[in-house]
């Protein structure tokens, strides 16, 4: 199995990666309302590690928005690009993740990350930071509200509460996908409002707390990671 190397660019320290993120935060589009929901193409992206190796799998997994079914699928394996800090994990994945999407065939349409986009300190996660890079429309949909507060939402799927930053600004939503299920935490990324973020959530949560495209992509890229492990014994 191919490794794929890190980009000889990419930022190797802490100090230029933030240097990047504030370059690039300036190019986010909030206000465009993204695909309609349930139409066209949606596709889950999500990776997995194996740190004694050094390398990451990537996963994306494109499915039909209305039905749910998948389309299309690849994975890339790559080495970490970049030591664990909170708040710079985007820099350890992008690589592995662009590798993926760029051996689908057919065009992605929406991406949907297991991760934050502009809930994130500096208003640049993953789901941010792919979309700046690709230009496709993206959101993020987290398992927990990572640095932010939030007051519970209604017990019903579909209910929401403002995800909050320290300074009042909405930053995402904790969303109740199920009834009597915890929530989960959604924001934009790129070039898609948080009220269509959240819609499309709903649309894609039909049978799981987690959206359908996280699920198959979560179980993909824990696939390939075994498959990269077992080349490697």
């Amino acid at each position: 199995m191919r490794i794929i190397e890190t980009p000889a660019d990419w930022p190797a320290d802490e100090a230029a990666a933030l240097a990047v993120q504030d370059r690039l935060r300036a190019r986010v589009i909030l206000d465009e309302p993204g695909p309609p929901v349930g139409e066209g193409r949606v596709t889950g992206v999500d990776v997995a590690y194996d740190d004694e190796r050094d390398i990451v799998a990537a996963a994306a997994v494109v499915l039909d928005a209305a039905g749910l079914d998948v389309v299309e699928e690849a994975t890339a394996v790559g080495r970490v690009a970049f030591p664990y800090i909170p708040g710079l994990l985007a820099f350890r994945e992008i690589p592995a993740v662009l590798a993926a999407l760029s051996s689908l065939s057919g065009e992605p349409g929406l991406v949907v990350c297991d991760g934050y986009g502009v809930a994130h300190p500096r208003r640049f996660g993953l789901a941010s930071h792919l979309g700046v890079l690709t230009g496709l429309p993206t959101l993020g949909v987290a398992k927990n509200p990572f640095v932010f507060s939030y007051d519970a939402p209604g017990p019903r799927r579909g209910d929401s509460a403002p995800l909050l930053a320290e300074d009042g600004e909405e930053v995402g939503r904790a969303l109740r996908t199920r009834d009597g299920v915890k929530p989960v935490f959604v924001s934009a990324g790129h070039r898609v409002t948080l009220d269509a973020a959240c819609a499309h959530t709903l649309h894609l949560a039909r049978r799981f707390r987690i959206p359908e495209s996280t699920r198959r992509a979560d179980t993909l890229c824990r696939a390939a990671l075994a498959a990269a492990r077992a080349a490697a014994a």
